[in-house]
This record gives structure tokens, C-alpha cells and sequence, in this order.
């Protein structure tokens, strides 16, 4: 029994017919009794769309390990000019061929946007799973969106106006579409944002570009203001009292015309330099002579120089000097030297004598063969008063010791002074001798002038 159990199961297994499935990217493997490609597919529980193509056909004997290739139909959904969309299943990978299909004719400037794309391929996946497809695995392939072109005239003033087919929704992506770009300062009409309509005619006014230099910025714009005053005000720029335009406020603005403002600023700059102080000497007939003092501090004065400086943007253009004037005095130093004669009496081994000025010299001696001149000379000996030369005349300097001077000095006795030298500069007095009685000086002494006074003394001394 279980032989014929075991034969009769073996021959009811060998009347399967073994099948492979393809749908989509999923192999489906099956045994069926059925004799059709339709059974089998029945058997294997697939359903099928009318717009789903099977190879080989439905009514096409089942072989042994035959292949069925299911090739599902896309699901895709069709808007025109933004109306209610539709959904369609095709087997067509170009839309503009389902259009065909479907009686829907493009014109030379519709457009077609597949997947918000501008595209006639239609993808072969779906892109998500539309809610409203009568099985919930089916899946959206593409969004088809046609947008019928709308004839308008596009106007810039000055140039013909042009006809623009547009299947943009706005004035501004018409314009756009078509080239136009437009500037925020543009003047479009109708505005950019109001809807195309069939017919519709759209006027630019262009704006005309301009650069604005000002404040070490280059200010790049576009304008309708017919002069630089006008631009100036478009852009809230303002001129401070000096400042100035190039060109001028009144010019007239063309497209690419440049303007500079120039910030004009003046400056006074003040410079002060000192004024050097003299020192002068002044007789006093209070102090007595060969006495000084201080009779004023020198104080040096002040020069004041102002200058206004322009300058154009922080350059400097022009100096002007506006004023040159002494802020303050100089104040000279002044030393006083005195005027004021005393008469004394000096008590000398020969009895006293009176004198009025004693002078620090330095003294030296000299006698007529050492006086330097040759004795073939015939002023040998003689002293410049024109006296022969002897002890008690004296060589001086009469810039210090008037010519014609008694003078007392001490160790030596009373001179007259009546002779010159060409070394005897200053406070130097040179004693004289007779040539057997010479004594050589050369030491600081005090030289007492003796009365009288002369009437025009000299007061000081160097």
C-alpha cells in the first residue's frame, strides 16, 4: 500500500508545471496545474491592471520553467494651467508621447515639467505612494504639469516693443523668462508680482547705473534722478558747508556716470616760536663806575603764526597764512654799569694822592733800546707824546688809560701816560725806564688813575 501510495503521489507532483514570475524587481517561483500563462498568474495571486503588459501574452501555453515578465504600467498625474490634475497609467517612458496618447497638443512655447523638472523622460520608479490610487502599493511615478504659453508685449521705453510668449505665472518671472533681468529700481508696469494675462502689455523704465564715490567708498546704483543734486538726495548723502560735487549739484545724470563728493575740511593750525632776548648794558648814576648789577631778567618773547589749511578728503590743497604777530613781548636783559665818580685819597711812600678809578692791569717794563725800534730810526726813544723816552712814562691802551693820565702804581710810583705799543691791548701797562735803570715786570698790579677827570671819561670797561 504504501508503494502505490508513494507512485501515486510522485505522479501527481510531476503534473505541476514549474514557472518563474519577474514583476518589477521581485522573482516570483511557482508550480501550477493550470496549461496558460493567465493561470499561472492567477494561481500566483497577481492581479493585473489593463494598462499592464505580460510577456508572453495571457493566452500563451505554460511550458516547463517557463518566464513570465510582468511590465507594470507607470501611475503619473497630470496638471494643465494649474487645473484639476488626473491621474493616468501608462507604459510610455516620454510624456510628450502619452500627451499624444491622451490628445493633448503642446504648442512651440508650453511647457513641460516632469518632476519640477523641464524633462519629457518619465522616471521608471515611483517617487512616493499617492493616497488617492485605488491600491495603496502603487506607487506615483511622476508629476506631469503642462503650462499653456500666454502671448504678451514687453516695452522699454525707448526701444519697439516685442512680443513674449510666457507660461510664467507673475510679470516678474515673465520678464525673467525672457530674458529681461530687472533691478530693484526698475520701474516695471504692472508690477512684478501681479498675474499674466492673455494680451497683457509690460513697460520697463530702466533705471540708469550710476557710481557714487564718497567718504573713500565706491556707492554702485541705478537711478532715476535726472540730476547729481537729486541723486545725491536718493541716497541720503549730504554736504556739509564746504564740501563739493564733481561734476557739479546741476549736472546732468546719464547712465555709467560717476560722481565724487568731495569733503572739504579747513583746519587753523596755530605754531608758536620763541623770540631770543638781547642783553643790553645801561648807565646808572647810582651804582659808581666799574661797579655792575643786574638791573632786568631777560625774558624771551613768543611769535605766533597761524595758518588755515584745506583740506579735500583728507588731503591737504591749500595753506593760507592768516596772521603773524608777536603773543609776547621780548624782555631784554639788562645789565647797569655804573656812572657814578668817587674821589679818594691813597697815602704812597711819596705823600698822598688822589685818584678816581683803580684798574686790575697786568704790567710790564720796557726802555727805549727795548722798545723794538732801531737806533738808525730817528724816533728811537721817543715816546708817541713826543717825549724822549725815561722812567715815569708809561705805554697804555687809551681805549682803558686816556692818553695824557697820571697813573700811580704801586712798587713803580706815578706815570704819565704818554706812549702806545702794539702789544699793549686792553688792561696792559707797560712801565717805563731809562736803559741803565731797567727793572723787568710782568705781574697782575692795581693802577690808580689820578685826578683830574677827564670830562668825557669812558664808563666801562671791556
Amino acid at each position: 500500500m504504501l508503494g502505490v501510495f508513494s507512485m501515486l503521489t510522485v505522479g501527481y507532483l510531476s503534473s505541476f508545471t514549474p514557472a518563474t514570475i519577474k514583476d518589477g524587481g521581485r522573482d516570483i517561483a511557482v508550480r501550477t496545474l493550470q496549461t496558460t500563462v493567465d493561470g499561472a498568474l492567477r494561481d500566483a495571486g497577481m492581479e493585473l491592471r489593463p494598462e499592464d503588459v505580460v510577456e508572453p501574452p495571457l493566452d500563451t501555453p505554460l511550458t516547463r520553467d517557463q518566464t513570465i515578465s510582468i511590465r507594470r504600467a507607470r501611475l503619473v498625474r497630470l496638471t494643465i494651467d494649474g487645473k484639476e490634475p488626473r491621474l493616468i497609467r501608462t507604459q510610455r517612458t516620454n510624456a510628450r508621447e502619452l500627451l499624444s496618447d491622451i490628445g493633448v497638443g503642446l504648442g512651440l512655447f508650453d511647457a513641460l515639467r516632469i518632476n519640477e523638472d523641464f524633462s519629457d523622460k518619465i522616471p521608471e520608479q515611483p517617487r512616493f505612494v499617492a493616497a488617492d490610487t485605488p491600491l495603496a502599493s502603487d506607487g506615483l511615478t511622476a508629476e506631469i504639469d503642462v503650462r499653456r504659453a500666454i502671448p504678451l508685449k514687453v516695452e522699454q521705453l525707448g526701444t519697439t516693443p516685442i512680443d513674449v510668449n510666457t507660461t510664467a505665472s507673475t510679470v516678474g518671472e515673465a520678464l525673467l523668462q525672457a530674458g529681461h533681468v530687472v533691478y530693484l529700481a526698475d520701474r516695471i508696469d504692472p508690477a512684478p508680482g501681479t498675474l499674466v494675462q492673455a494680451g497683457m502689455k509690460i513697460t520697463i523704465q530702466r533705471a540708469k547705473p550710476v557710481t557714487v564715490w564718497v567718504d573713500g567708498r565706491a556707492v554702485r546704483t541705478r537711478t532715476h534722478s535726472g540730476t547729481v543734486a537729486d541723486l545725491l538726495a536718493e541716497l541720503n548723502i549730504i554736504l556739509l558747508e564746504n564740501d563739493y560735487t564733481k561734476p557739479d549739484l546741476n549736472a546732468i545724470v546719464a547712465p555709467y556716470t560717476e560722481v565724487r563728493v568731495v569733503r572739504v575740511a579747513r583746519e587753523l593750525q596755530v605754531r608758536q616760536e620763541p623770540i631770543a632776548f638781547e642783553t643790553r648794558w645801561e648807565a646808572s648814576a647810582d651804582i659808581e663806575i666799574d661797579t655792575e648789577a643786574l638791573g632786568q631778567e631777560g625774558e624771551p618773547g613768543v611769535r605766533e603764526q597761524r595758518d588755515l589749511v584745506i583740506y579735500e578728503d583728507g588731503l591737504e590743497v591749500r595753506r593760507e597764512r592768516v596772521a603773524d604777530f608777536t603773543a609776547r613781548a621780548v624782555k631784554d636783559k639788562i645789565y647797569n654799569f655804573g656812572t657814578k665818580i668817587v674821589v679818594r685819597t691813597l697815602d704812597t711812600p711819596s705823600g698822598p694822592v688822589q685818584y678816581w678809578r683803580k684798574i686790575r692791569v697786568r704790567a710790564t717794563s720796557y726802555s727805549a733800546s727795548t722798545a723794538g725800534v732801531s737806533r738808525s730810526k730817528a724816533w728811537y726813544g721817543i715816546a708817541r707824546c713826543g717825549q724822549t723816552m725815561h722812567r715815569g712814562i708809561v705805554a697804555v691802551d687809551p681805549s682803558v688809560i686816556p692818553l695824557g693820565t697820571n697813573v700811580y702804581v704801586a712798587g713803580y710810583g706815578t706815570g704819565f701816560a704818554c706812549d702806545t705799543g702794539s702789544a699793549i691791548l686792553g688792561k696792559r701797562i707797560d712801565l717805563g725806564y731809562n736803559d741803565l735803570d731797567l727793572e723787568l715786570w710782568n705781574r697782575w698790579v692795581d693802577a690808580y688813575i689820578l685826578t683830574p677827570v677827564p670830562a668825557a671819561p669812558r664808563y666801562r670797561l671791556e
